[in-house]
């Protein structure tokens, strides 16, 4: 199996979120299997996999605790993959499918900023015309992170905003930055854009032009 069917296989990311949401944390396999929701057949194939490659390691059974499996920071490309995984299945995945089915009025781009060493994934949101409901969010964030094992620092931004950042505003050079991720770019969901102060002039305009006009 080559490095890339290794990444795309479906039984590998569900695994791979799991062990990198707790990197330190030991999981029997019936746990991996509970919480990636596979059959445990699948999940000791695949763990058996994981370990061959050299991504996790095994702990051997304890008294009457079974074997369990975790992710070895020892790997040569530890570091590389977990970040590949930050930023696609194992977060940004689940962040995405968050915000383009309960906020796709609302949000027209969004960003996974990156993860400090604590695990807390910081996110961009950017919206449109509509603001996000704030206690829909903060439940939604909420809930994620319980599925992900990762806390959610968020922030969000209206696009006026998003387009107009200067150098010295605070999340400019966290958005150039080469860790950065877009999840949602501009057409990904239905929110409508601001309308901009000229629009609005235009309409105002072209409304009074045709109340003004005679009637036959």
């Amino acid at each position: 199996m080559s490095a890339a069917d290794f990444l795309f296989s479906p039984e590998v990311q569900k695994l791979l979120t799991v062990l990198y949401a707790a990197p330190d944390q030991q999981f029997p396999t019936s746990e991996l299997a509970r919480r990636s929701k596979l059959a445990e057949a699948e999940t000791a194939l695949t763990v058996e996999h994981l370990v061959r490659s050299g991504i996790a390691k095994r702990q051997a059974a304890k008294a009457d605790q079974a074997e369990t499996v975790q992710v070895d920071r020892s790997f040569v490309f530890h570091k590389e993959l977990r970040s590949i995984a930050l930023r696609s299945f194992a977060a940004a995945e689940p962040i995405r499918s968050m915000l383009r089915s309960r906020f796709k009025d609302s949000v027209v781009r969004a960003f996974v900023l990156g993860e400090d060493a604590q695990g807390t994934v910081e996110l961009l949101v950017v919206h449109g015309q509509l603001v996000p409901d704030e206690a829909a969010m903060a439940t939604a964030c909420q809930k994620l992170s319980k599925t992900m094992g990762r806390h959610l620092k968020v922030h969000v931004i209206p696009l006026g905003r998003f387009n107009d950042m200067s150098p010295r505003d605070p999340l400019s050079s966290r958005i150039s930055a080469a860790t950065v991720h877009e999840i949602v770019a501009l057409g990904d969901t239905k929110a409508a854009l601001p309308v901009e102060r000229g629009g609005l002039l235009q309409a105002a305009r072209k409304k009074l032009a045709t109340l003004a006009r005679p009637s036959a």
